[in-house]
Formats: structure tokens, C-alpha cells, sequence
């Protein structure tokens, strides 16, 4: 009761502080660090930019200055030479549990004024594709969630130490641990979390549960530090340990303390969110499992239902199989490391399986015994929480089960098969997926679902037809648009949220304009299927990728900020131009992106292709103008720039100020100076005709298995140029 009387009161009393309002003034204008300095979330989107950085940064700030605030109220008292009158009449443990409330109530206060003056401000800059679900989540979960650990440290460690130096340099270094040396342990980094991107156009529920589950562990574990030293707080002139003694005679305080430590150690422990796969990459040994003898398969059908409110997934696989081997054989398979198998029987008998504790690739190995029966139907039951590979937590987010957005590969979709070899049929499937009435249901690859029941709780089941052991499946609230070029079908989709986005892009006509160039000049695409094509678009995820009847496109290439970017076009059409010849150059085919400082990439014949497209669209004369013009002052610029002309001034700088600089000289030399070498070479084979049949040959050249990338040697020796041919300067 004594607690409840005095909270209000030091409230009011906090509320009074002109520091107190200082802290909270510097808070709530913190996320401008995220918008000029502290950029953590890389990716290009708007809301990784205008909203995960703004937010991660308020709440690392917040934190830092809540928790100096903290260490200041708590030693007012000692500071006012009253604390022995105040200790005389409230308890002194009380008093530290009022404290503490308090200043959770203030860093509450400072989150609702941050949400209220930043909202018309994310809202403009993040524009058609601002969602007030994702601004709540961000500011709640990356600043929201930050500020009561950094109290709870500070209050921690004045607690134990009864100093303000010696518990700000403690905090400090808490603080500076996870910024350094727990940066990359998605786990650790309690004050910096890792949020490499938010999708604009999909849903990022998946990383605002990582960022919460590992923000709740902290809270949990630093609330049972709290405890211990509030039982160490000073109280009948006793010292620490006197006072640590006298505390813990109520049995159930040291027994919170424990619990709470207890629990946030096993929820580290037992994470849901990412595996436990083999850190070493180049190891193979899933790929070294010895296939059954006399066992095929025959065909394999799955049954999949996503419950995109959890992000939880079952379902239900069958197997057919032949076995000629008269003896019970092994199977193996992989499975998603979140998964849990059960009820699995060969000819409606059970028989014996196990999981492997090893992971590798995202998956665990699941191992049973067929009968020696000639014909087997193996079925089995699995689901669970989809997990990510543990050598990608710092970029978690792509395996997403949500109303909007989901994304289900190989053994995340259903169990693997790794060791049975098939018949003349190859690997016959049928895969059946229920999700809610409103996304699309899209099979990577030349595949077609279609919706063969639809259910009164507003679901529908959609059925599609493959030819492999595992599978990848996108699923969305999409909007599909079908391009037709000269007999050659483009079905392209993309997210709803974007749509104003690509209208006023041009998407279609970008995709007829480069379709109609790319296939006259250089040839069809490798990867397409039967005269079509689908063109997906993903959520964040990196980069893109291409297979038999499908292209990938990643959001991130397809943003307001990207498709302003002036040195991929003159315009939003001309940019998303040049995101689409990637298709044919850094897709259809690859470059050795090893060395990126290298001038030869994807982006040099990518762009050359954007200004010879936009050539023919709109005239010589505005090509040479927004492009060529505009290629030959950034490489004059770069010339002249200090640090190429002086580079050991530039070996000189931190290695941090070097990386920006290299970047950005980089990005010239790739973006500008390389399609100037092409116009050259250009000139040097005999004019645009010329050039066009080198890079045809170039594009259908036959590929080295081991190294299929295209270099800048094979280009030279096709144009019968040297590099010093191509000399600018």
C-alpha cells in the first residue's frame, strides 16, 4: 500500500525535473541520428531507411540517456545528503521499487511523444507504402523495448556499487559491449538489434518477433539482475553484503531473483528462431549420404497448411517407393531444424525414424526404415516454427508465414528427400497448400497452381504440379500483370502495398521495352520455360535469383528511393529499366562479384543496355544528355578527386572513412566509368552493330561449370581489345 501512495507522488516530482524533460527532449528527437548518421538496417527500402534506422537509433539513445537519468534519481537522495531522513521513514527497498516504476512510466511517457511527433514524419518520407502496423511494431519493439533495459541496467549497477562514476562507466561498458563485440550475435546485442531491412510491401511480422523475443530474454535476465541488487541495497548502515544478508531472510525474494535468471537463460537456450547449422559452409557431408540400393522413388504428394497468424506451419507428406532390394532400407530426408515429425507409417504401419542433432544448410536429417515390402507409402506428420540458418541471423527475415507475405523453400515446405534415387518419371509432385481467400499462391519455377476447394472459414486450397525432392513456394497479396512480347508471355508480380509505386514507374512498359530489346539483341533468357516467364517480387531478401520459368526480383531493387537513383536512369521508367536488364546481365549471366572494388560487374553492361534502350525509345540527343553527359562528369569529377590522386593520403585514414570513400569511388567507376569503356570499345569494333553481336556472343557463350562468370578478359578478347584500348584518362 505504501507503494501505491508514493508512486504518484514520485512521479510528479520526476515530472518537475528540468533534467528530467531534458532526457526526454533528447529522446524524443533521437531518431534523427538514424536518419543522418547511425544507419544499421542497409537495405534500401523506405521503411529500413526512414523507420528501422530512425527507431533502432531512438532506442539506443533513449536507453543511454534514460539509463544516465536513472543512475542521477537514484543518487539524488545521497546527492541531497538526505537519504539517511528518507531511509528513516519509507523503506529503503521500497523506495528503490518505486523508483524503478517511475522511471518506467517516464520512459513510457517519452515513447508515446516520440510515436506522436515522428508519425506525420515517417508518414511523409516513407510515402504510398507507410503501413501504421509496421510504424507501431518498429517504435514499440526497436525503441519501445530498449528503454526499460537500459534502466534497468543503470538502476543495476547503482545499486550494487552505491556510486554515479562507477555506474556510469559500468553501464557504459554494458552498452558498448553490445554495440562492438555482440554486434553480430543476434542474441547479445541487446541495445543494437540486428535489422538489416523492413519490407515495404510485405509483412516483417518474422523480425519483429526475433527483435521481441530477444529484447523479452534481456528484459527477463536484466530484471533478475535488478533483483539481486536490489537485495544489496543499503539499508540500517549495513554495507553490501550486510544488506544482501539481511534481505534475503524472505525466502521468496532470492527465489524470484532465480527464477527469473533461470528463465531467461533457458529462453536463450531454447530460441525458436534460427538453428543450430554447422558454421562452416563449404561442409557437405548431407550431400555425402550413400543412396539406398534398389529403392526408387515414384512420386511424392504434400499437404501444407500455414497458419499465418503464428507463423506456424503443418502438413502432411506421402512418399511412394520401390523397393527391390527384398530388406528393410534407410531413407533420408531433410527437414526444417524447427520442425517436429510424427505419426510416420509405411503401409499404415509405424515404423522407426530419428532426427539428427547435426545441422547443416538450414536442415537436420531425418533417417527411417522402410519394410522390404516391393511397394511402400510412406507418410508422415511435421510442422512447427520454421527456423532460419544460424549463418544468416544477423539478416533473419525471409522465411515469413503471415498474411501477406509467405515464403516456404525445399525443406521448409516439406521433408526433403536426399538419398533415393527416382524412376524414368524423375520425382512426380503434387503439393497442396490452404492459405487465406486473398493471396496467390505462386510455385517458383514453370508451375502453375490452381485453386481446387475454397472453404467457409475464407480459406482456399491451391494445388500445383512439380518435378524435384524439394520445392520453393511464394504466396502473397499480389497483383499479377501479364506482358506479352513478340509470342513471349512475362507474368509479373508484385506486392499490392506497391502498386502506386509501379504504375507510376512504368512497370509494364519497362518490361515490353527491355523483353523486346534484350530478346532482339542478346537472345531469350536461359531460365525461361515453354515461351513464359514469371517475374516475382520478393520481400527484401538481398539480391535475386533465376531458375527454369521463374526470375526473382527483389523489393529492394523496386523502391521510391531506388527508382529515383540517377545513376541507374533519368527517370523512375528508366530505372526500373535497369533493374529488368539484370535479368539478362547479372542473371542470365553472372559475374564474380569477389572483388567489389572492381570496375567490371553486372551494373557496367547493365547500364550500357539502359542507355541503348532508352536510345531507341526516346532519341540520340536525350541519351547523350542524361546519360552519356552525365557518365563522363562523374568520371572527370573522379579523376580529379584528391584520393585518386593521391592514394596513400587515403591508406592513411581510418579503416571505416576508407571503406566510405573506396565505396564511393567504387560506385563511379562501376555506374560510369565502365559504360564509357564499353561507348569506347563501341567505337573501337565498328559502331552499335558490332557491338551488338559481341554481347550476343558473350551472352550465349557456352558456360564453364566451374567458373561461369563472364569477365572483363572474355570481353576484351571479343572486342580484340587490351585494356589499355579502353584507357578514359
Amino acid at each position: 500500500m505504501k507503494t501505491i501512495r508514493l508512486f504518484p507522488l514520485e512521479l510528479c516530482r520526476l515530472l518537475q525535473s528540468r533534467f528530467t524533460w531534458l532526457m526526454i527532449g533528447l529522446s524524443v528527437l533521437s531518431p534523427v541520428i538514424g536518419l543522418i548518421f547511425y544507419k544499421p538496417a542497409a537495405a534500401s527500402t523506405m521503411l529500413s531507411m526512414y523507420l528501422a534506422n530512425p527507431a533502432i537509433a531512438g532506442g539506443i539513445a533513449g536507453s543511454v540517456l534514460f539509463g544516465t537519468l536513472t543512475v542521477f534519481e537514484l543518487d539524488r537522495a545521497v546527492r541531497s545528503r538526505v537519504d539517511v531522513l528518507i531511509d528513516s521513514t519509507v523503506s529503503p527497498l521500497c523506495m528503490a521499487l518505486v523508483r524503478l516504476l517511475v522511471m518506467m512510466v517516464g520512459a513510457l511517457i517519452t515513447l508515446g511523444l516520440t510515436m506522436m511527433v515522428w508519425l506525420p514524419i515517417s508518414k511523409w518520407l516513407i510515402g504510398a507504402v507507410f503501413g501504421i502496423v509496421d510504424y507501431v511494431l518498429a517504435y514499440l519493439i526497436l525503441m519501445g523495448l530498449a528503454m526499460p533495459l537500459g534502466i534497468l541496467a543503470a538502476a543495476a549497477a547503482y545499486q550494487f556499487t552505491r556510486r554515479v562514476d562507477l555506474s556510469l562507466v559500468l553501464f557504459a561498458a554494458f552498452a558498448a559491449l553490445s554495440l562492438t563485440v555482440w554486434a553480430d550475435n543476434w542474441q547479445l546485442c541487446w541495445l543494437n538489434p540486428c535489422v538489416w531491412a523492413l519490407s515495404d510491401d510485405f509483412s516483417n511480422f518474422r523480425i519483429f518477433r526475433s527483435v521481441g523475443y530477444m529484447r523479452l530474454t534481456w528484459l527477463v535476465a536484466l530484471s533478475g539482475v535488478w533483483t539481486i541488487s536490489w537485495l544489496c541495497v543499503r539499508q540500517y548502515g549495513k554495507g553490501l553484503l550486510g544488506s544482501l544478508i539481511w534481505s534475503v531472510r524472505r525466502a521468496y525474494r532470492p527465489a524470484v531473483a532465480l527464477i527469473l535468471l533461470a528463465f531467461s537463460g533457458i529462453a536463450y537456450a531454447a530460441q525458436p528462431m534460427v538453428d543450430n547449422s554447422n558454421p562452416d559452409e563449404t561442409a557437405m557431408l548431407f550431400y555425402e549420404v550413400p543412396y539406398a540400393e534398389e529403392v526408387v522413388c515414384t512420386g511424392r504428394t504434400a499437404e501444407v497448411f500455414p497458419d499465418v497468424n503464428s507463423g506456424i506451419l503443418s502438413g502432411y507428406a506421402a512418399y511412394q517407393f520401390q523397393n527391390s532390394s527384398g530388406q528393410e532400407q534407410g531413407v533420408a530426408f531433410g527437414i526444417n531444424p524447427g520442425y517436429t515429425i510424427s505419426n510416420v507409417q509405411a503401409n499404415g504401419l509405424d515404423v522407426p525414424f530419428s532426427v539428427s542433432d547435426y545441422q547443416e544448410y538450414n536442415e537436420a536429417m531425418l533417417e527411417v526404415t522402410i519394410p522390404a515390402d516391393k511397394h511402400v507409402e510412406l507418410t508422415m506428420e511435421y510442422g512447427g516454427f520454421p527456423q532460419e540458418s544460424a549463418n544468416m541471423s544477423t539478416m533473419q527475415g525471409s522465411t515469413e508465414i503471415s498474411e501477406e507475405y509467405l515464403c516456404l523453400e525445399n525443406a521448409t515446405l516439406s521433408p526433403r528427400l536426399m538419398n533415393v534415387l527416382p524412376d524414368e518419371n524423375m520425382y512426380p509432385t503434387t503439393i497442396e497448400i490452404t492459405l487465406p481467400s486473398f493471396m496467390t499462391v505462386i510455385p517458383f519455377g514453370s508451375s502453375n497452381a490452381q485453386v481446387v476447394a475454397e472453404h467457409e472459414n475464407g480459406t482456399k486450397t491451391w494445388r500445383y504440379e512439380g518435378n524435384s525432392t524439394g520445392g520453393i513456394v511464394y504466396a502473397g497479396n499480389y497483383i499479377r500483370e501479364d506482358v506479352v512480347v513478340d509470342g513471349f508471355t512475362i507474368e509479373f508480380y508484385y506486392g499490392r502495398k506497391h502498386q502506386a509505386v509501379m504504375e507510376a514507374a512504368g512497370a509494364v512498359e519497362a518490361i515490353k521495352s527491355v523483353v523486346d530489346y534484350c530478346v532482339e539483341h542478346y537472345g531469350y533468357l536461359s531460365f525461361g520455360a515453354d515461351n513464359k516467364l514469371k517475374l516475382i517480387q520478393s520481400r527484401v531478401s538481398g539480391g535475386g535469383y533465376a531458375a527454369g520459368g521463374a526470375s526473382l526480383l527483389d523489393e529492394a531493387d523496386f523502391t521510391s528511393e531506388n527508382l529515383s537513383n540517377a545513376d541507374k536512369g533519368a527517370g523512375t521508367g528508366e530505372v526500373m529499366i535497369h533493374e529488368l536488364v539484370h535479368q539478362w546481365w547479372g542473371l542470365g549471366n553472372m559475374f564474380d562479384v569477389s572483388d567489389s572494388s572492381s570496375l567490371w560487374s553486372a551494373e557496367g553492361l547493365t547500364v550500357y543496355t539502359t542507355y541503348r534502350i532508352v536510345k531507341e525509345l526516346y532519341g540520340e540527343d536525350y541519351a547523350q544528355e542524361y546519360y552519356v553527359a552525365q557518365w563522363q562528369k562523374a568520371v572527370d569529377d573522379y579523376y580529379l578527386d584528391f584520393y585518386v590522386r593521391n592514394p596513400d593520403y587515403l591508406d592513411a585514414l581510418p579503416v571505416d572513412k576508407q571503406l566510405e570513400i573506396t565505396d564511393n569511388l567504387t560506385y563511379v567507376r562501376q555506374y560510369c566509368e565502365m559504360p564509357l569503356k564499353i561507348l569506347k570499345a563501341e567505337a573501337l569494333v565498328g559502331g552499335e552493330e558490332a557491338m551488338d553481336q559481341i554481347l550476343n556472343g558473350l551472352f550465349n557463350r557456352e558456360l564453364d561449370p566451374i567458373y561461369p562468370y563472364l569477365t572483363y578478359q572474355e570481353f576484351l578478347n571479343a572486342c580484340g581489345l587490351t585494356e589499355e584500348d579502353l584507357n578514359l584518362a
